[in-house]
């Protein structure tokens, strides 16, 4: 089969209010169509194949990366997110290419240290526009990946783009000037946002418990938790914790994703959403959760921002990471001449320094702004 008998397939199996490849609004720069794959196929290869995507493996989630092996990274959390936002996509209809394209880049733009790291850059960026990571993830793919020589980024299509931008309500915020602001994105990018959460939420608690921030008795005032795991026990009486726990961490995601579908084939049903505009025309939010799950979602995630996130552990940690970024901010800024030559050029040829900085600290990994540190302040470490 070629790229227009796939098309022909997504015109006789998607849904109507799905986005169509060969609808596809096209790329800044002209490329020729290939041969058997479509457009938003070639947009998640390209993702996948970046230099962005690789550094995630050894960027924080909850854990900095020489906390332990077997927690989560950003690329973990980045293919458990793809994965969710696929079974959700195959089940209402949608293009599972595009779905899974903008959940692969969703976090391209985060920095080492997780929302610690961002948090400090964007202070450290306050006179110079500031920093968040959708818009980080939408510069790399639009501007920062060098792997063309007819254009910088990926030069990915107008719906991926638009996905990153509008990664999450409200759809009117400065980084979607472009992408018709105030307007919805298809229903493709839409899922990505609470599949991201429905994959952190689950995989965080198991994290939480194989590090002992968490415990069993913690997570039992949780009424999700207790509810999954009072069913998941009962069913496997002599299996132990640690089955229990992987089997309610698989029910609960389970669960959250099952809800969701069901509750976004209502309100397509209900709203009479009949093609893509209607879709964007809505003017209400159509993915999200039923009344009792939305209840239960957000007693979920209040537990884990105070019992997880500001445990004192992670919140050392955090300020940890918050000094080296800010020790490696003033360094640069303060002697451009320690920048690597192809960083330096940047801003040689004009561009701004606090930006050419911000965009070489927020691509690096965890370990390799640690040892970026001591290089520059350890006396005793080479450079």
């Amino acid at each position: 089969m070629d790229r227009k008998a796939f098309e022909m397939l997504e015109e006789a199996t998607l849904a109507p209010y799905a986005m169509q490849s060969r609808d596809s609004r096209g790329r800044a720069h002209a490329e020729t169509e290939h041969g058997f794959r479509m457009a938003f196929q070639r947009d998640r290869d390209r993702i996948i194949h970046s230099t962005a995507f690789r550094r995630l493996e050894y960027k924080t989630q909850v854990f900095v990366n020489h906390e332990g092996d077997y927690y989560r990274t950003r690329l973990t959390h980045t293919m458990e997110t793809a994965q969710i936002t696929r079974t959700i996509a195959r089940a209402l209809r949608l293009n599972e290419d595009l779905a899974e394209a903008v959940a692969l880049s969703h976090d391209l733009g985060h920095t080492p240290f997780g929302h610690a790291g961002e948090r400090i850059l964007h202070q450290l960026m306050a006179d110079h526009g500031g920093f968040e990571h959708n818009q980080q993830s939408l510069r790399i793919v639009d501007l920062l990946e060098e792997r063309y020589p007819a254009f910088a980024g990926l030069n990915l299509s107008w719906e991926v783009r638009e996905g990153i931008a509008k990664h999450s309500p409200p759809y009117d915020r400065p980084l979607a000037q472009a992408f018709e602001p105030g307007r919805a994105p298809c229903l493709e990018a839409q899922i990505v946002d609470l599949a991201d959460e429905i994959a952190y939420n689950t995989h965080d608690i198991d994290d939480g418990l194989k590090s002992g921030l968490l415990t069993s008795e913690q997570l039992h005032g949780v009424s999700l938790w207790r509810a999954i795991f009072g069913a998941v026990s009962a069913q496997y009486p002599t299996a132990g914790f640690r089955i229990w726990r992987y089997q309610v961490q698989r029910t609960l995601i389970d669960t959250l994703v099952t809800d969701l579908i069901q509750t976004v084939s209502t309100r397509l049903r209900e709203w009479e959403i009949e093609n893509v505009d209607d879709l964007r025309d809505s003017g209400r939010p159509i993915v999200g959760f039923s009344p009792r799950t939305e209840e239960m979602r957000l007693e979920l995630k209040a537990f884990l921002m105070h019992n997880l996130y500001r445990h004192y552990r992670v919140m050392r940690m955090g300020v940890k990471a918050q000094k080296v970024m800010a020790d490696l901010f003033h360094a640069y800024i303060d002697e451009p001449a320690q920048l690597p030559p192809h960083i330096a050029a940047r801003w040689q040829k004009g561009e701004a320094l606090a930006r050419v900085v911000a965009d070489y600290i927020a691509g690096m990994t965890d370990r390799f702004a640690l040892d970026e540190h001591r290089k520059l302040f350890d006396p005793a470490e080479r450079t």
